[in-house]
């Protein structure tokens, strides 16, 4: 007996010790999936030219033929439809016919009569009724104080914003993130682009699956105001993250800002060029100290073995009687 697809995979994986956490870490396929593909049930896959892609990359990656494994999905699928046509009952409906059809119908004409008399008398005679009975005369200002008193403004504490409204923004910064989710009922998967965005508008709810090792290379947003995203999946069972938003808990996750405020939120990693925080100065310039000129001290050379030399000055000659001459102006 040939053996099929999924245990073709199977065994091309085990030949080469290959676990399935390796193969869903490298063709960024969900364990679930795999899993699905080895035991040769697509059902719980997206389907369509998901479930080629799929198949394409478990098969290169084991190292098995592409084109064969791809072929080899087509006849299964081929198959199903096949035995699904089969399967088909053709449903001829019965047409009953009154052997009574000669019988006359004026009875049940006049009794349909009769009894629509009845009830439209009823009635006139209920609004009669209604409109001559007395009415209580209210105290105004009584009346006014106590629905004053009694009447308790709306809390607008705990308000969010309205699920036909809502607006969920994913961001991706540093690299692709793959990313499934069911937007009322409706499965698609794709790929969050670093430097991009994906919005989804649900009405109903939204659900969202990720790979837990992108929690920190994700960014969630609703309605513009930052959400919180868990660091490991909300349950510990499960191997990815996975979340729902719906009624029942937009507001508290609009108010809290998190998804889930027992689990802890993921960190987001910032870049490694990023400058230093309050230093002024570019990442790229280097902080070079400032060096203080030297200190320059006087030198006093002192000479103790020779006395110093004293000469004696010159006297001036004095004239006397001679007048002096005129100095120039």
């Amino acid at each position: 007996m040939s053996q099929t697809l999924g245990e073709k995979l199977r065994q091309a994986r085990e030949e080469r010790g290959i676990s399935l956490t390796e193969v869903a870490e490298q063709t960024r396929i969900s364990p679930q999936y795999i899993e699905a593909i080895e035991r040769d049930d697509y059902k719980p896959l997206p389907g369509g030219i998901f479930n080629k892609g799929f198949v394409k990359s478990f098969a290169k990656y084991v190292g098995v033929d592409e084109n064969e494994a791809l072929a080899d999905y087509l006849n299964i699928i081929a198959e199903k439809e096949d035995q699904n046509d089969e399967d088909l009952k053709t449903y001829k409906p019965e047409v009953l016919t009154d052997d009574y059809s000669s019988r006359s119908m004026i009875p049940t004409i006049l009794g349909a009569v009769i009894i629509l008399g009845l009830m439209t008398a009823g009635i006139l005679y209920f609004l009669q009724y209604r409109n001559e009975s007395p009415q209580p005369v209210a105290n105004t200002n009584t009346n006014a104080n106590s629905s004053n008193s009694n009447t308790a403004l709306p809390d607008t504490a705990n308000a969010g914003p309205e699920m036909t409204t809502v607006k969920v923004e994913f961001k991706a910064d540093q690299q692709p993130v793959p990313l499934s989710a069911t937007s009322d009922g409706l499965r698609s998967e794709t790929v969050v682009v670093a430097g991009s965005a994906k919005v989804f508008e649900p009405k109903e709810s939204l659900t969202v699956n990720y790979n837990k090792w992108n929690a920190d290379k994700i960014q969630l947003s609703i309605n513009g105001k930052s959400i919180s995203l868990p660091a490991v999946p909300l349950n510990p069972q499960d191997k990815r993250i996975e979340f729902t938003i719906d009624k029942s808990n937009l507001a508290r996750i609009f108010n809290t800002g998190a998804v889930s405020v027992d689990v802890p939120a993921a960190t987001i990693v910032p870049k490694a060029n990023s400058a230093p925080a309050n230093t002024g100065v570019p990442a790229s310039t280097p902080l070079v100290p400032t060096r203080q000129p030297p200190v320059v001290k006087p030198t006093v050379t002192s000479n103790t073995s020779a006395p110093p030399i004293r000469t004696n000055p010159t006297p001036k000659p004095t004239v006397t009687g001679v007048p002096s001459p005129n100095r120039p102006r």
